[in-house]
């Protein structure tokens, strides 16, 4: 296996959790990389549940309150799927007594110091910030070697190739290309934090078999941004 990255962190969407033979293929991944002394970090979405910024039936602030305690119950949901084969701590941005520690720098960088994975949850602990923006940040907190984004597309196209099947798609680009051509890649605070941090981004099918395990092996998956 590459020595490429030994810290990574992934952030995978709701979609994933709404897929019981994906997630379970995305842990056992996971696990193989833990036996091989990977430091994980995984930040959850929510939108399996809710997708608080989509509801138009309450006000903003509370839809993102909702979509934050929808990322903390799939983050349990993982935490036990993982921790039958490894140690897991589960860290919430903000108190969910009697259910999941609240994260701190300090502590989540201890325990993966202690070789434990961790499910970051709860978004930022504020309402108005993605999960991307959360995986942004707690990737320069936790000075993680890369950022993993989990779509259900094979990487970034110049436009979206499931409704534009002539899309072309990028292997390699740097921030500055991805901001001239204005593509999705993530929000533009998440986007811009890797940017000034220069932590890449690897954006690939989360779908495909054994996808995290071959970016891991060096192998050319999906698109990559540095």
């Amino acid at each position: 296996m590459s020595n490429t990255f030994k810290r990574l962190l992934l952030k995978i969407s709701g979609d994933v959790f709404a897929q019981t033979d994906l997630l379970n293929s995305v842990a056992s991944q996971l696990i193989q990389l833990y036996k091989r002394q990977i430091q994980i970090v995984v930040v959850s979405g929510g939108g399996n549940i809710i997708r608080g910024r989509d509801s138009r039936l309450i006000e903003p602030a509370n839809a993102d309150r909702a979509g934050m305690l929808a990322t903390v119950i799939n983050g349990i949901y993982l935490t036990d799927i993982l921790s039958r084969q490894a140690a897991v701590h589960h860290f919430a941005a903000f108190p969910v007594d009697n259910f999941v520690d609240v994260y701190s720098i300090e502590k989540a960088r201890n325990s993966l110091n202690q070789q434990e994975i961790l499910i970051l949850s709860g978004g930022t602990g504020n309402p108005f910030f993605s999960t991307d923006s959360t995986a942004a940040l707690r990737a320069i907190e936790l000075k993680m070697d890369v950022i993993l984004k989990g779509t259900r597309v094979a990487g970034v196209f110049s436009s979206d190739p499931e409704k534009n099947l002539n899309a072309k798609f990028y292997p390699k680009l740097t921030y500055q290309q991805v901001i001239q051509q204005e593509l999705r890649v993530m929000d533009l605070t998440a986007f811009t934090l890797c940017q000034q941090y220069q932590i890449p981004i690897i954006v690939f099918d989360i779908t495909r078999p054994n996808a995290i395990l071959n970016i891991v092996r060096g192998k050319k998956t999906g698109s990559l941004i540095c």
